[in-house]
């Protein structure tokens, strides 16, 4: 057997360059777009000089904060659709678990990616190292054990040889269609300059597919023969629908059914607007005609989605049987679900043959066009320039901003008001352009996100929608993106703080405080100056002052290369109130101020309906 002599570090990356996986046509891509790092002494004489002898190969990106990196790197494989991923590598300490809010983040949106934390010395000669967290019970402990709970495959490397067993585990776990999300090899520093000789095979050319799982014939059969005896059903589309490139089969059996579509945050963009059986998004950020339809269904039919309570209103909006179409066994049983585990692209092929003659009827499709007419028109009167307030509501901007990009356009989003707002509002006008991460809504995803986007679709315009306290808590990567010469429209709607959450408290029988600066124990009030602070970091900056100077400085920065940042004040106390499902948030049992006690009574109420819908 042939072997090479490598730093554990090199042999790393070598075997990353290797490693190949089949797009969706049918052509092979290197796995790795690339790796962001942060160099510090845990990783910098490892593998930091690996990946330097690798550059032209494996290109490094350089971030100014590791969770902006790893959102970034998570933005290019979501919109890649998990085709293609990219790994983050930091020091040990504090580099390190920066990571773990990302680690999250990935877990909770079911997202590829490696990540590379610096360890502590796996010989211990030197402990404690600097930044080195002890355990005083347990020797085995580092810092890094913070990944395990928010990690798909955890692994310590120790020894260089333990890469031969961890790597292809790791790539394993990457490909997977059902366990995809974040894989940690917590990486011990010395470990990684440590040389072995490895075999020459470990690094020959590895071509990975990401598998299509087929349904169990049982179970496609039942579904289909619960469909032929429905009177009113409804599809859901969730992610899943997008990472299994199943937009076009979806498209074939609505058009052969006529059953209308309600689509998930992850799931929005499956299907344009202008589709009349796309009923706009469904939940507690959902259209009124989605969630109308759906809480009259006799079926639900759901492709590619967990299920979470902002999709199913807390459970107290579906009240039909749902049949649930997953690659993940964990998925399949929420809400109380009938299970049909398989590929989405598979499963809906296979379901509209079984299907070939079954239609809803015409009143059905009367009904629920009616619906989706009537909230077209909300979303008109919501979303237009004639509201009578000081300052522009959420919703106006979304209007102005989706009146004014080009139809191939990608929004981005993540937390905040925006995130609801976009789910209802945003007209897609072209598939796959919604990009919005709501399953853990991380404030300050979005500007990296920006990055993400742009890497996967550099020939695509992209517009990011960000609140003020989304970007105070991360703006660093403004300026990666611009040195990297990345191209993005950020709209940055400044209410002064954190108006969603302040609502959200005031709903739920609070008083305001705490929230936004004006109710915020702040000894001074101070006007933060985002334009200058957005050229400080490489952009172009503007404020407008108005709905129409948005729509006018829209149509001028989309086109534009570079960054370009449009500042808007906006009303924090505005929402769209059309639409949305109930959402479970506790309400206190008892309140100090009597005239509040009928939200108690409400909730209860609530729940009762909830409970009623769970049996």
């Amino acid at each position: 057997m042939k072997t090479v002599k490598l730093t554990a570090a090199q042999a790393l990356v070598k075997w990353m360059i290797a490693q190949k996986i089949e797009q969706f046509d049918g052509s092979f891509e290197m796995a790795f777009k690339g790796v962001w790092g942060i160099f510090g002494h845990g990783n910098v004489a490892g593998i930091g000089e690996a990946l330097e002898k690798h550059k032209s190969e494996l290109p490094t990106y350089r971030g100014h904060n590791e969770q902006g990196m790893a959102h970034a790197a998570l933005a290019y494989t979501k919109e890649m659709r998990r085709r293609r991923f990219m790994a983050v590598t930091s020091s040990i300490g504090p580099g390190a678990t920066n990571l773990v809010t990302a680690a999250a983040l990935a877990h909770v949106n079911r997202l590829p990616i490696l990540l590379l934390p610096g360890d502590i010395f796996a010989d211990r000669r030197p402990d404690p190292v600097l930044q080195q967290v002890e355990d005083f019970e347990d020797g085995t402990v580092s810092a890094n054990d913070c990944f395990r709970p928010v990690s798909r495959y955890f692994d310590r490397i120790t020894r260089p040889e333990q890469l031969l067993n961890a790597l292809p585990k790791a790539m394993s776990i990457l490909t997977d269609p059902a366990m995809a999300g974040p894989v940690t090899l917590a990486f011990c520093q010395d470990v990684q300059a440590e040389a072995y000789n490895y075999p020459e095979s470990f690094f020959e050319i590895v071509h990975w597919n990401v598998r299509r799982i087929q349904p169990d014939r049982r179970e496609i059969e039942r579904l289909a023969n619960s469909l032929k005896k429905s009177k009113k059903p409804v599809v859901i589309a969730g992610g899943g629908v997008k990472y299994s490139d199943a937009q076009n089969e979806l498209k074939k059996f609505l058009d052969l059914t006529k059953i209308p579509l309600v689509a998930t945050q992850a799931g929005k963009s499956v299907l344009l607007e202008k589709d009349e059986q796309n009923l706009g998004s469904i939940g507690v950020t959902g259209s009124s005609s989605a969630n109308a339809i759906i809480s009259g269904a006799d079926l639900v039919i759901s492709v590619g989605s967990r299920l979470q309570d902002f999709t199913t209103g807390s459970n107290g909006l579906i009240k039909a049987p749902v049949y649930s179409i997953n690659v993940q066994a964990h998925d399949l049983t929420k809400h109380k679900s009938i299970p049909v585990l398989g590929d989405a692209k598979e499963t809906l092929q296979l379901l509209r043959e079984l299907s070939i003659n079954y239609k809803v009827s015409a009143d059905y499709i009367a009904h629920y066009y009616q619906a989706k007419s009537n909230w077209t028109k909300d979303v008109d009167k919501v979303t237009s320039t004639s509201l009578m307030n000081s300052l522009p509501a959420d919703s106006q901007v979304i209007g102005a901003v989706n009146r004014s990009v080009p139809e191939n356009t990608v929004v981005i989003g993540a937390a905040g008001s925006m995130p609801g707002e976009l789910h209802k509002l945003w007209r897609v006008l072209d598939q796959d352009t919604y990009h919005m991460e709501y399953g853990y809504s991380c404030m300050g995803y979005e500007v990296s996100a920006g990055i993400g986007v742009n890497l996967a679709a550099p020939n695509r315009p992209n517009v990011i929608f960000a609140g003020d306290g989304s970007y105070l808590m991360m703006n660093s990567e403004l300026a990666t993106a611009a040195m990297m010469g990345v191209s993005m429209t950020l709209i940055l709607t400044n209410n002064r703080g954190y108006g969603c959450i302040n609502r959200l408290q005031k709903a739920s029988g609070g008083t305001e405080f705490n929230n936004l600066f004006s109710d915020s124990k702040f000894e001074n009030q101070i006007e933060i100056d985002y334009v200058s602070h957005a050229k400080s970091m490489g952009a172009e900056a503007t404020h407008v002052s108005d709905i129409t100077e948005l729509e006018r400085e829209v149509k001028s920065a989309i086109s534009k290369k570079g960054v370009n940042v449009i500042v808007i004040d906006t009303d924090p106390n505005i929402s769209t109130e059309e639409g949305g499902a109930w959402w479970d948030v506790a309400i206190p049992e008892t309140f100090i101020d009597n005239s509040k006690s009928d939200l108690s009574k409400k909730y209860l109420v609530a729940r009762a309906i909830q409970d009623k819908g769970s049996k």
